[in-house]
């Protein structure tokens, strides 16, 4: 069965040793012809867009000489529907969270490597949230937000001078507190290369109370 979308031609059978070979382990499936102007390592993280098509493989293993052209393929973009999409308050990331998530991230890596251009970025899964705050005195019902986080899994691809380019996957965390008072919130970010969603997400509430110590023992009160 086609992908949605994706334009299926006949093509000659290619006899090339490693696309046979990987044929032979998708019996009934496909495989992938990556761009290699967009990724260097094939059996990493492969944007959507920088699959050409895909060769489908008969049940036996054989490749059938149908081939199926990706019609995104081009040049990666960003992609963070995930992180926009969910039905969540963002407004602690100002009118644009994306751009403001992209450019966390970007100030992240050049706190490593000062020259890093980041190619794109792709939020993979719905980030987690954590948010907090309290009742105001004068409408109970009404809630104060004080301290918000996110964990987002991503992948992206970045550039330097020395290394190249390089497809990195890991979370990247935003925890934010004393958001009622503009003028002593706190931002921090968190970079956490290889890690899973999970084992971020779990790390947000002791990490803003992290933050709230801090501002707390500068202030005298309180040293968690």
């Amino acid at each position: 069965m086609g992908r949605s979308g994706w334009r299926s031609r006949r093509k000659g059978i290619p006899n090339e040793p490693a696309l046979l070979a990987a044929a032979a382990e998708n019996p009934g499936g496909s495989v992938a012809e990556i761009d290699p102007r967009y990724v260097d390592d094939p059996n990493g993280y492969v944007p959507p867009e920088a699959i050409r098509g895909a060769w489908l493989v008969d049940s036996s293993g054989k490749l059938t000489g149908e081939y199926e052209e990706n019609p995104r393929h081009g040049v990666p973009q960003d992609d963070f529907s995930r992180l926009t999409d969910p039905d969540h308050w963002l407004g602690w990331l100002g009118d644009d969270p994306a751009t403001a998530v992209r450019k966390g991230i970007e100030e992240s890596l050049r706190a490593q490597v000062a020259d890093a251009v980041v190619e794109w970025v792709k939020i993979l899964e719905t980030p987690r949230f954590l948010t907090g705050g309290r009742r105001r005195t004068e409408d109970a019902q009404l809630v104060l937000v004080t301290r918000a986080a996110l964990a987002a899994p991503f992948a992206l691809s970045v550039s330097t001078r020395q290394h190249g380019r390089s497809v990195l996957l890991g979370v990247f965390s935003w925890a934010a507190v004393n958001l009622s008072s503009p003028e002593v919130r706190k931002d921090r970010h968190w970079f956490d290369l290889g890690a899973g969603l999970d084992w971020a997400g779990e790390r947000l509430q002791e990490r803003i109370y992290e933050i709230d110590g801090e501002i707390d023992g500068a202030d005298g009160t309180a040293d968690r």
